[in-house]
């Protein structure tokens, strides 16, 4: 009943033409396939294992409505679908399978469902299923990027307060997953709690977080009231070099988020031996972390939808097991020192 990877991911969209671009022309995202099933039409994209499949048409209408552009469909590749099917539905999930042309669903958290798919793990990503796909004339072009996305490292994931621990089991108890890690993060008067769980391949890994109510609201409780409820809130895309991804990425035309630079003042003291200079951080905004196994790079974009919900994170790991936690306290540090300097 295990699910062992993502097939892919679908993005409903009230603008596929500009969500298309922004991964095409931003991201290097290769434009594969087309098609029109029913109510909606979708474009599929794909950078070396990574497939996002964009969706617009009247069948979004509700969705959009109610969460604004965002990911509607984290598909699933099983061994036995049906089995992970039965054993999701046993773990407490709803059947959304009718009306779903991909075949097997069920609901994960929020509006956001899992389509499950057979694939086993030795086999590459294949259309998604149950579709009338035409190949893309814009297939044949193969520019791409310079910065290559290796991988979908993790799934970064928002839930109300006070479901956290039901949500994890689910994931557990339903696809076989298992628990990777947990961390509670306080940061001045705000706080929240996170767990990590992941497929048994490494394949799926999802960040899942929830706010702690007894503290003053903060980022999460923001974006649930954003998004309609609970949602994906980043994807986080693997990298061999972040300082030159983040520098191509720019120039065209993807908006990374700013950081203080008394972030970078206190940096060497928390990391040292990086590879990389903090001059060249700095410049690029990039933030560091580092955990028992090494450190890791990231940076985030800012959210190019109109409820400013979903968005994307770049990673590159040296080592590092973790997802940059400590940057959360660092940066409410930087920006509590700034501030004193400026008062």
């Amino acid at each position: 009943m295990t699910a062992h990877d993502v097939e892919y991911i679908e993005i409903y969209t009230s603008d596929q033409r500009k969500t298309t671009d922004y991964f095409v022309s931003g991201m290097g995202f290769q434009e594969e396939a087309r098609c029109r099933t029913g109510a909606l039409e979708s474009i599929l994209l794909r950078r070396q294992e990574i497939q996002l499949v964009i969706t617009s048409g009247p069948g979004t209408a509700d969705f959009l409505a109610e969460h604004g552009d965002g990911i509607a469909d984290i598909a699933f590749a099983c061994e036995d679908p049906l089995a992970a099917h039965e054993g999701a539905l046993a773990a407490g999930a709803r059947d959304l399978t009718s009306g779903n042309p991909a075949g097997p669903a069920v609901s994960g958290f929020g509006a956001v469902r899992h389509t499950l798919l057979k694939r086993s793990a030795d086999r590459p990503h294949g259309l998604p299923p149950g579709r009338d796909w035409v190949a893309s004339p814009k297939s044949a072009d193969r520019a791409g990027t310079a910065t290559e996305l290796r991988l979908l490292d993790h799934i970064a994931v928002c839930l109300e307060a006070g479901t956290l621990h039901d949500t994890v089991r689910y994931y557990i108890d339903g696809f076989g997953f298992e628990q990777y890690s947990s961390e509670y993060v306080a940061v001045g008067e705000q706080a929240m709690d996170s767990i990590v769980v992941r497929s048994p391949s490494s394949g799926i890994t999802f960040t899942i977080i929830e706010p702690d109510s007894t503290k003053k609201p903060g980022q999460i409780d923001e974006f649930l009231e954003r998004n309609g409820g609970p949602g994906v809130q980043h994807l986080a895309f693997l990298v061999d070099e972040i300082i030159p991804a983040v520098v191509e990425f720019e120039t065209r035309g993807i908006e990374f988020l700013q950081t203080p630079g008394t972030y970078y003042d206190a940096l060497a003291e928390r990391i040292d031996n990086l590879d990389e200079t903090i001059t060249d951080l700095r410049k690029t905004n990039v933030l560091a972390d580092r955990d028992e196994w090494g450190y890791l790079l990231q940076l985030f974009t800012r959210s190019p939808y109109e409820r400013r919900t979903l968005f994307f994170e770049l990673i590159q790991r040296h080592g590092a097991q973790g997802f940059g936690s400590s940057n959360i306290r660092a940066l409410y540090e930087a920006v509590e020192r700034a501030r004193a300097a400026n008062s």
